[in-house]
Order: structure tokens, then C-alpha cells, then sequence
């Protein structure tokens, strides 16, 4: 078996809960992300998502564990790893455009000045924005426009790991729907490796290889790997069609509605605790179509790794 491009081992983080102790938000995670694999995490709030991935970014320290990319423990931010985060956080006196260059120049500052501006002009189409919409300064965008040039920075910067804090999250439904489109567009033509934060499961379903799911905190941990056996490309007006959609959405609804509520608040005694690997796939037993209006019984796999 090939070693993960990301690794993260035994992490575990812990806060002081205001009264002299310490509350331990999640405890001894570990899992790994393949390279070029787009990976979704789901959990309840306070379980602990945001601070992975600030662990993940370099941004903070975990009380105990280590992140480790390409075999190297992850010390700091790094411009191998980019971030779009759910506010944006473009630099507002810089236009569209200059907010893509200030982060290709950074990292490629051996380029020509036209090098770097044909890379930002050409994410930024990518995204949807050309013509003289890229000259707009931040406060001059609608909220779709500011993400859509977030996305295109991150992507031009070419990290080997993108993080996304659940970045569609202001955005209305019909925005949201086409940044989706465009960023699996973008993603599909590189090899970058996505870890992302979201709560919505059918946006999950859409964009990730797999899905992560996290118990409910104190002592929080990932307790699943859910495989997303639907082929792609995939278009969110067809995935619904797919026999596997239903079984899975129903799998993830079902954690997150009951089981992660269940399995909440369990100390580790230690132990290194590697997530379940779950394949649901009604496809390779030939059971009919799971029904447009609700659940089938789905074929479960779990695989404990």
C-alpha cells in the first residue's frame, strides 16, 4: 500500500474549559488523504472540524499528534498549502486580478511580470470572471464574484494541498451550484489534493471521492470513511438518478442525525483510532434503484483498515 500524501496521526487537541481543567475537543485522530483525492468532513458543530483544518494550514499547533505531507511534518503555513476560507479574506485595496498575482508572485517570484499575470488571468477565467470585471476591487463584487477570485488564487498558487473552510457557505443556492461546478471543473484538470469543510451532505455527495464523518465532541473523532461510489463527472441534476445516491445520502443522515450523537463523549484510553471504511454500493449486487422520494436498503461493505 502507497503511503498517503497527507497523514494525520494520533492528533489531539485540548482547551482550557475555564474552571482549571481542560476539555478535549477531539483525541487521537488519524487518517490519511491520498494525493489528487478530494475529500469532504462532516460533523456536527464543536466537534472539532475548524481546528483540524487550522492544524492542517499551519495556523495552529495540536496539544499532542503530528500532520505529515509527502513523509515531512507539517510546521507553520506554507505555500503548499493553500486556503479559501467562508469570508473570503481578499486584500480590499487590490483588484480581482491583483489579488491572484499577489499569490502567484509569491510563489513563483523568478517569474516574469507577464508570466505571472497570463497564470492569474487564466484562473480567473476558469472561474467565470474575464473582461474588465478582474479590475473590480472586492467591494466592487457580488459575494459569489469575491469566492470565485478566492478559488482562482488558491488554484493558481498550484499547493499540493487546497483547504477549504466551508467555503460556499454565505452564498445563495443557485451561486453556490455553479462555483460547485466550476471548482470540480478546475479540480479535475490538476492533481492537487482537497480537504474540505462543509455541512451540507448533498454537496458533499457531489464533490467528494470520500467523506469523513465525525462523532459529536467532547472526545470527538472520525469515526468513518464513506466512499462516494458514484462515477464521475458528475452533475448535480443526474447524481440523483444514480443508484447509490439515496443509500448514501440516507447512510450520512443517519450518522450525523443519530450516530454521532451515540458515539459521542467515548475517552480513547489511548488508542490510535483509524476510521472505518464504509463502501455502500447497491450496483454490485444488482438491487433496483434506490426511489427518487426515499430511502433503499443499501448494500453495506464496512472495511476496518
Amino acid at each position: 500500500m502507497t503511503k498517503p500524501s497527507l497523514s494525520v496521526e494520533r492528533l489531539t487537541q485540548t482547551f482550557p474549559d475555564g474552571k482549571g481543567g481542560t476539555m478535549t475537543v477531539f483525541e487521537n485522530a488519524s487518517f490519511g488523504i491520498e494525493k489528487g483525492e478530494f475529500v469532504c468532513i462532516l460533523g456536527h458543530s464543536g466537534c472539532g472540524k475548524s481546528t483540524i483544518m487550522n492544524i492542517l494550514a499551519g495556523l495552529a499547533e495540536p496539544s499532542s499528534g503530528v500532520v505529515k505531507m509527502d513523509g515531512y511534518e507539517v510546521s507553520g503555513p506554507s505555500l503548499d498549502r493553500g486556503v479559501v476560507f467562508q469570508n473570503y479574506s481578499l486584500l480590499p485595496w487590490l483588484s480581482a486580478l491583483k489579488n491572484v498575482i499577489f499569490g502567484v508572485r509569491a510563489r513563483y517570484p523568478n517569474r516574469s511580470r507577464a508570466e505571472i499575470e497570463a497564470q492569474s488571468l487564466k484562473y480567473l477565467a476558469m472561474v467565470g470572471l474575464e473582461g474588465d470585471v478582474v479590475h473590480r476591487k472586492p467591494s466592487q463584487l457580488s459575494g459569489g464574484m469575491r469566492q470565485r477570485v478566492s478559488i482562482a488564487r488558491a488554484f493558481a498558487n498550484h499547493p499540493k494541498l487546497l483547504l477549504l473552510d466551508e467555503p460556499f457557505g454565505a452564498l445563495d443556492a443557485l451561486t453556490r451550484g455553479t462555483i460547485q461546478d466550476e471548482l470540480l471543473k478546475i479540480w479535475g484538470g490538476t492533481e492537487q489534493t482537497v480537504f474540505m469543510i462543509t455541512h451540507d451532505i448533498d454537496e458533499a455527495i457531489l464533490l467528494a471521492d470520500r467523506i469523513l464523518l465525525m462523532t459529536n465532541g467532547p472526545f470527538a473523532r472520525v469515526a468513518e470513511s464513506v466512499e462516494i461510489t458514484i462515477p464521475r463527472p458528475r452533475k448535480r441534476t443526474e447524481i440523483v438518478e444514480h443508484p447509490n445516491y439515496y443509500a448514501i445520502r440516507n447512510h450520512l443522515v443517519h450518522f450525523l442525525g443519530q450516530r454521532s450523537r451515540e458515539l459521542a463523549g467515548r475517552a480513547s484510553d489511548g488508542a490510535d483510532q483509524r476510521p472505518e471504511t464504509v463502501r455502500i454500493d447497491l450496483t454490485e449486487t444488482g438491487t433496483p434503484d434506490a426511489p427518487a422520494d426515499g430511502p433503499a436498503a443499501p448494500h453495506l461493505r464496512a472495511v476496518t483498515p
